[in-house]
């Protein structure tokens, strides 16, 4: 039996929770966030304080070493905090306790520039300039030479090129074809050129050369009639239309002579009486005329073979209407078609169709309306025959 008891220790142990503000924050990081909340780059300030964008990365790194002249530190590092809004002497006092750097007297050797007589910029080492390094994350990397220029756009210009040399020397030519000037040989030499002797020598008086003592200026007449066309004693007649002009009538056509028989002449020797020619037809035969005549009242239309309405309305007894002649024959139309006939030379045809029925599309020629339609019976109509005899009556006046 245990006798003695025991209390288990709590292994939990409190810890203290730390928020943002517990944490130490270096100088650098300060700056960075508020040139972060500033939206500034390190090349816009280098442009606003007209200080290298090295010297303020190595403020914000608190690397006193990237400096140069470490008597400038201090004036960097103010001007840098009062441009974000900072405290400069705090500023300074933290960059300095952070980096180990101490203000140096302004002729003590520390003061003065890294870069003496026996600095190297080959030995020198590396990482002290930020911008010597490639994955520098605020300079934009370089492009090389050829890196925006595309082949096809060499060969584009080549082409163009070569075009703008092609039309250029196209122009050239042309333009040299037109102003040169060429000389056509002359087919006779002129008299007085020839009777020169081009060993003698020439002279522009002719009264000097002994070649022209004998030569006479032409005339003035001769002269007028210098480019007149020369007269022809028999004119020259050419045929204009060679097949027709050499057609005789006494060789074809109907006014050949018989030769099988006695000729003209010796009928007319012996007494005989010649019936006379048939007179020459110049023309073609009269086209008979067509008329549309009407006994009672109808309507009627005439359409030419275009459309075009060559008659339209109500034919009155006794009225008549002339069909005009056209090469595409005249359609008619008629409402009362036992009230309509038709006229050809005088002779009456129909009626058009029965009583108080329509006909459309009758043909107005000579030939289909004789050959559909009959003679008119003058006994079945009497209003025909009333017509027909006053219109006798009138035309034997």
């Amino acid at each position: 039996m245990i006798g003695k008891t025991f209390k288990r220790a709590d292994a939990s142990e409190d810890v203290e929770s730390r928020g943002f503000d517990a944490y130490e924050l270096r100088l650098g990081d300060l700056m960075r966030g508020e040139r972060a909340t500033m939206g500034k780059s390190l090349l816009d300030v280098q442009r606003e304080l007209k200080i290298k964008a090295a010297y303020i990365a190595a403020i914000e790194n608190a690397d006193p070493s990237s400096f140069d002249t470490p008597g400038f530190i201090a004036g960097y590092v103010r001007s840098y905090a009062r441009y974000l809004g900072m405290n400069p002497d705090t500023a300074f006092e933290a960059f300095c306790d952070e980096s180990g750097f101490a203000t140096a007297h302004g002729m003590s050797a520390q003061a003065s520039s890294r870069k003496g007589s026996g600095f190297d910029p080959a030995t020198a080492p590396l990482g002290k300039d930020i911008f010597s390094a490639s994955a520098t994350p605020f300079i934009p990397a370089g492009e090389a030479v050829m890196a925006g220029i595309e082949p096809r756009a060499i060969g584009s210009v080549l082409v163009l090129v070569t075009m703008i040399c092609g039309l250029g020397y196209g122009g050239w030519t042309v333009l040299q074809e037109v102003q040169k000037v060429q000389f056509a040989p002359v087919e006779q030499t002129p008299v007085v050129v020839a009777d020169l002797d081009p060993l003698a020598g020439a002279s522009n008086s002719i009264e000097t050369s002994d070649s022209f003592a004998g030569f006479q200026t032409p005339s003035i007449e001769a002269l007028d009639r210098l480019y007149r066309p020369q007269a022809l004693d028999v004119p020259v007649l050419v045929a204009r239309d060679a097949p027709i002009a050499t057609l005789s009538p006494s060789m074809i056509g109907a006014l050949v002579p018989d030769t099988s028989g006695p000729s003209d002449a010796e009928l007319a020797i012996a007494g005989v009486d010649l019936p006379s020619p048939p007179p020459i037809q110049v023309v073609g035969p009269d086209v008979p005329e067509l008329q549309l005549v009407a006994v009672r009242p109808a309507w009627v239309r005439v359409r030419a073979a275009d459309g075009t309405i060559l008659y339209e309305g109500v034919m009155e007894p006794g009225q008549n209407f002339v069909v005009p002649s056209t090469e595409e024959p005249a359609t008619l139309r008629v409402g009362e078609s036992g009230a309509m006939y038709f006229a050809v030379n005088g002779v009456h045809y129909g009626p058009v169709g029965p009583s108080g029925v329509v006909t459309s599309n009758v043909a107005l020629t000579t030939q289909s309306l004789t050959e559909t339609y009959a003679v008119a019976d003058l006994d079945a109509d009497n209003d025909l025959a009333e017509i027909v005899n006053v219109a006798e009556v009138v035309s034997d006046e």
